[in-house]
């Protein structure tokens, strides 16, 4: 029986996603990774309207551990293989997937564990949250989606910044550069990341998922492709059942009751 790194929960729409090894600071290795990839597939139901990913601890993440690392000597770029095949596929199917991805983070991001918190759809920190990158402090280079999804929040010369200076940024600097979209007192991080958590959980989770699709993709099709992509999705949308209820909702002047549901 392996040790429990990740543990998974599912109350009224809400799945959450925490991880539960604060004795090794919620590094990365192989089993967390697994584990990691095990909760992003079950997190990929109608079932499931919203997706919080938490941790336990004072350390959000601490990145891939690097103890490990050492220890695997010439074996190293075998093992990190072995441990980025399944985050990789963890990270895309929570960013693919219809139900949008809540991150809170408490405590410190550092290396893949930043990484893993920007590939949120929403990223709610603590006031006491730190985030650093520092692969190249150590001779190494990015992974876990760093290099796609910080770039699409702070800029590109900014995550170079971040890349080559390795400069820790505070929570209230991470809000500035768009790292995160909200910032809490630490008491009050889980609270206020469940409440936002049910917000979206009654919300059209199709149209979202839709959304998310559509952003993956804009950075890399010209105009025509994106216009054709949405339109073929707008269309799909006024085919659903949630298309349509907010339609009957807006004309009848009403809140909307979304069901989530593809038809």
């Amino acid at each position: 029986m392996h040790d429990q790194r990740v543990s998974f929960s599912l109350h009224d729409g809400v799945a959450t996603v925490t991880l539960c090894c604060p004795q090794r600071a919620n590094s990365i290795d192989v089993e967390m990774a697994r584990q990691l990839h095990d909760a992003a597939l079950r997190c990929d139901t109608d079932e499931v309207r919203v997706v919080l990913l938490r941790a336990e601890g004072p350390i959000f993440c601490a990145g891939g551990d690097v103890k490990s690392f050492g220890n695997a000597g010439d074996a190293l770029p075998g093992l990190l293989a072995e441990i980025l095949e399944p985050m990789n596929a963890a990270v895309a199917c929570f960013s693919q997937m219809n139900a949008p991805l809540i991150i809170a983070v408490g405590g410190t991001a550092a290396g893949g564990g930043l990484g893993l918190a920007c590939s949120g759809d929403f990223v709610i920190a603590a006031d006491n949250a730190r985030f650093a990158i520092a692969y190249t402090r150590i001779g190494m280079t990015p992974d876990v989606s760093t290099t796609y999804f910080v770039p699409r929040r702070i800029g590109v010369a900014r995550t170079r910044q971040l890349l080559l200076c390795n400069p820790v940024l505070d929570a209230a600097t991470a809000l500035e550069w768009g790292l995160v979209e909200r910032v809490v007192a630490a008491a009050d991080l889980d609270a206020e990341a469940i409440k936002l958590a049910t917000e979206f959980a009654a919300g059209p989770t199709q149209a979202y998922g839709a959304v998310k699709r559509l952003l993956l993709e804009t950075l890399a099709n010209d105009l025509k492709t994106q216009l054709d992509l949405e339109a073929r999705t707008i269309c799909e949308m006024g085919a659903g059942s949630d298309g349509k209820e907010g339609i009957r909702a807006l004309l009848e002047k009403r809140a909307p009751r979304f069901g989530g549901s593809r038809r």
